[in-house]
């Protein structure tokens, strides 16, 4: 697709607040999330070429920006064991709990990865950032029936992995 620069901003108005919200949510972390959705515009923009239409612009960014939070998270949780035992004496108070939490944490991201891009996209926008399946269908362009299902399927593929 050809696209100019005035072209590509009009577009990103349009979803920018919910791509930050989106990764926000993510991330869990206001810094992170705005490097990765700055990450994402970059990347958008310096590929905007291969976005055959126009009309899934929206999808196509949030598929971008579900990328770059995972690359992001995966990076994190790689870095999480190493400051973990490089502070270990400070760690000896961590109660069973917390440690119990963590992992549960980390369980559940794992499971999350297992899923299709669309499918975290999905499962992402639903229950991290709490949109419904006609706003969802609204920002990825599927009919909100088939969010539904979709979110039920991929709920139920992290299910199998966290038992």
């Amino acid at each position: 697709m050809k696209c100019d620069a005035k072209k590509f901003a009009q577009m990103y108005e349009a979803v920018y607040v919910d791509l930050y919200r989106f990764a926000l949510c993510l991330m869990k972390n206001q810094q992170e999330a705005e490097d990765a959705v700055s990450e994402a515009v970059i990347s958008a923009y310096e590929n905007i070429r291969k976005l055959r239409k126009e009309e899934s612009f929206r999808s196509w960014i949030f598929t971008i920006l579900s990328n770059i939070c995972k690359k992001r998270l995966q990076k994190i949780s790689q870095e999480v064991p190493k400051e973990r035992s490089y502070f270990n004496e400070d760690l000896e108070a961590d109660t069973a709990a917390g440690d119990t939490d963590q992992s549960l944490a980390m369980d559940v991201r794992n499971a999350f990865f297992i899923l299709t891009e669309e499918e975290q996209t999905i499962v992402g926008l639903s229950v991290i950032g709490g949109y419904n399946s006609s706003e969802i269908g609204g920002i990825l362009r599927l009919n909100a029936n088939t969010v539904r299902s979709k979110r039920s399927r991929a709920l139920a593929k992290m299910e199998c992995v966290l038992q």
